[in-house]
């Protein structure tokens, strides 16, 4: 589900909608309606069994039947899904959590059409756009310069550092090239949502190194059998 691969037929834009009350999938449907390029492909109120990759983004409800699902975004976004929180829940801990999990963007319920829209149609093509209530919580928390990257996003940037090709990276994490692909996409969209973009494999080391989330001992230099791959 790379940038270039979103969307389907004339470059339309697969939604699903999981939230657990039916008034608020409805406006959303409304409001998605009213954009030409999108489809809502997928609605519900539960996330089980929920196949990553049916829709280009989920925009996913954090509460659901009373439970927090953060773990269930975890497992769907280190899948390569592509998730946006939309919750009425803005607590720093909530948003962070989300974000720690992996969601693409966080919207709370009462930021309206305009912004949701606008973290979609950025999620999909895994540019970045941050909501004044992300970008609230990230200037007031106290590590807002760091990026609240997954373990997986680190475990594929600390890999791929190592010189090691995203096509070794992603057999020696058990997923595929693709997935690997998108957890370093992430970490680079939520470098840029902070503002100390990193577009170059370069940049990226020297940003995780700055921030103590790799060690500088930890690049091995290590070569895989498919030399000249790792950019």
């Amino acid at each position: 589900m790379g940038g270039d691969d979103v969307g389907g037929a004339g470059g339309r834009l697969k939604v699903g909608i999981i939230d657990d009350h039916p008034v608020v999938i409805e406006g959303v449907q409304t409001w998605l309606a009213e954009e030409p390029s999108v489809d809502v492909v997928l609605v519900g109120e539960t996330a089980s069994g929920l196949t990553p990759g049916v829709a280009d983004v989920l925009v996913m409800d954090l509460n659901l039947n009373g439970r927090m699902v953060l773990d269930d975004i975890g497992a769907l976004t280190g899948a390569g899904q592509r998730v946006i929180a939309f919750s009425q829940f803005t607590e720093v801990s909530v948003v962070m959590g989300a974000l720690n999990v992996g969601v693409s963007d966080f919207v709370a319920k009462n930021e309206g059409r305009a912004h949701l829209l606008n973290a979609v149609r950025a999620t999909a093509a895994d540019r970045p756009y941050v909501t004044p209530t992300a970008a609230g919580v990230l200037v007031g928390d106290r590590s807002a310069q760091r990026p609240a990257l997954s373990a997986q996003e680190r475990v594929a940037l600390l890999w791929w550092f190592q010189s090691m090709s995203k096509a070794s990276v992603a057999r020696r994490m058990g997923v595929s090239v693709h997935t690997v692909d998108m957890y370093i996409k992430r970490a680079r969209v939520k470098y840029a949502n902070i503002g100390r973009a990193a577009p170059t494999k370069a940049d990226m080391l020297a940003r995780a190194i700055e921030d103590g989330l790799i060690g500088a001992d930890e690049i091995t230099g290590y070569r895989s059998v498919a030399a000249g791959e790792g950019t």
